[in-house]
């Protein structure tokens, strides 16, 4: 297992834990473009609906959002499913809007799920976690269903270089229990297993600081499960989905903080994205001001955050 060494610079997660810092709230955005929802005053740019047109205006969108939610929030998270469909100019999409958030100071969480072992995992690493990567992102979700080999190229390509990965551990889905709370033959489940992995690769790659650069994902929809990870991953950022959209609160993520409001990020995407769409956006805003609805949901959003969780603490710190 590498561990952080000094020589290879402040690892992912004490970056993040000063960006959470700096913007003094847990609040991420996740970049989810579709293009049936995107503002009508976007969306007739379209023109045929071909590839190259619908992934020039998710760019267009997405570089718009960051325009507003950039000095407010300390990560951003696309989602690479969105990109991947279009193909090639998808993939050209996903490149600039990766660098136009990290010119504006955020840190990209890249929602990939790749998961592999050997050359193959190394492989997908250096196409996403190496400095001079083709979608160099700080850090990158990663499926764990082969086992925590599966990591382990990550850690070596990317952990090393100061990137960092958060592995799936407790789904937001409906139906993720079916695998993940799967009781094995020593009586825990399939979710606690990777748990306990999760723990000790954060703990070898912490170095002296507080957090290591593997982290966890947990989603809000299950706040009991939340709640015990927290405990059973101390050294393990939680990225926790499900925020939202899908039905989560600040009071089903509250169990994800450490005591004084650091150790979790929350996710919003359609959320926030689509804002103009419902009340009281809509209303105040409309279609022809979409930015703004998606800036005052994020301010919402964060501030929900703080009243209803530790987060309320990152206001206090110096």
């Amino acid at each position: 297992m590498v561990e952080h060494s000094e020589s290879a610079g402040c690892p992912f997660g004490e970056r993040l834990l000063r960006a959470v810092l700096d913007r003094r709230t847990p609040a991420i955005v996740g970049l989810d473009p579709r293009a049936n929802e995107l503002p009508g005053v976007l969306r007739h740019e379209l023109q045929n609906g071909s590839h190259l047109n619908t992934a020039r205006l998710y760019q267009k969108f997405c570089c718009e959002v960051l325009d507003v939610v950039g000095p407010l929030v300390p990560a951003v998270k696309p989602q690479a499913a969105f990109f991947e469909e279009l193909g090639p100019p998808g993939m050209a999409a996903l490149q600039e809007v990766i660098r136009y958030a990290r010119h504006l100071g955020l840190l990209v969480i890249l929602d990939a799920k790749r998961g592999d072992i050997g050359s193959t995992a190394k492989a997908y690493a250096r196409a996403y976690l190496v400095p001079d990567a083709p979608f160099a992102a700080d850090a990158l979700t990663v499926n764990p269903y082969l086992g925590p080999q599966t990591w382990q190229p990550f850690i070596e390509e990317g952990c090393a270089a100061g990137n960092g990965i958060f592995v799936l551990v407790k789904t937001s889905n409906p139906d993720s229990g079916v695998f993940q709370d799967a009781c094995l033959r020593q009586g825990k489940a399939v979710y606690q297993l990777v748990a306990e992995a999760v723990q000790q690769s954060a703990e070898r790659t912490r170095g002296p600081f507080r957090y290591g650069s593997v982290g966890a994902v947990v989603g809000a929809t299950y706040p009991q499960q939340l709640a015990e990870l927290r405990q059973a991953m101390p050294a393990a950022w939680i990225l926790i989905p499900g925020y939202g959209a899908q039905g989560g609160t600040a009071q089903d993520v509250a169990a994800g903080f450490q005591e004084d409001g650091t150790g979790a990020l929350v996710n919003a995407a359609r959320h926030v994205l689509f804002a103009y769409q419902r009340s009281p956006y809509r209303e105040k805003y409309g279609e022809m001001d979409w930015q703004r609805a998606v800036e005052n949901a994020v301010r919402d959003m964060i501030e929900d955050l703080a009243a209803g969780t530790p987060a309320r603490r990152l206001r206090s710190t110096p």
